[in-house]
């Protein structure tokens, strides 16, 4: 199988590239990173045919790409704890970081998604936990 085709909306399609170029300066092992950038540069190709970059959205997907790397540096530090079995203040912190960071990326992506009138809006349902 090759591909499946699904509707996605932009700020959907931008956070997922983030999050391969991320992948793409992250990944060290050659077959992983060769994969990484034949997903990257097809999605790249669907983004430039479809979205013309503006001033605010190269800011919106500058903010996005930090937000994504900021959780994945939160990500591994929550690994770093749990494969030390360190269940401590810093821990739960990390942990609870996880959604604050995941609920920043969702704004982000409502954004994207509102700038340039996507027809998919993707909706949140969690409890506000402020």
């Amino acid at each position: 199988m090759n591909q499946i085709l699904i509707p996605i909306s932009p700020g959907e399609l931008l956070d997922k590239i983030t999050i391969l170029e991320i992948k793409s300066e992250r990944i060290e092992s050659a077959d992983k990173k060769a994969n990484v950038n034949n997903e990257l540069n097809m999605l790249k190709k669907v983004w430039a045919d479809a979205v013309t970059e503006d001033a605010e959205l190269v800011k919106l997907r500058n903010d996005l790409k930090s937000i994504n790397e900021n959780l994945w540096d939160i990500e591994d530090d929550i690994r770093d704890e749990e494969r030390a079995r360190r269940f401590s203040d810093r821990f739960i912190e990390l942990a609870r970081s996880v959604y604050v960071t995941n609920d920043q990326r969702a704004n982000i992506k409502k954004q994207i998604n509102q700038h340039l009138k996507s027809d998919i809006v993707e909706e949140k349902s969690y409890q506000d936990y402020n």
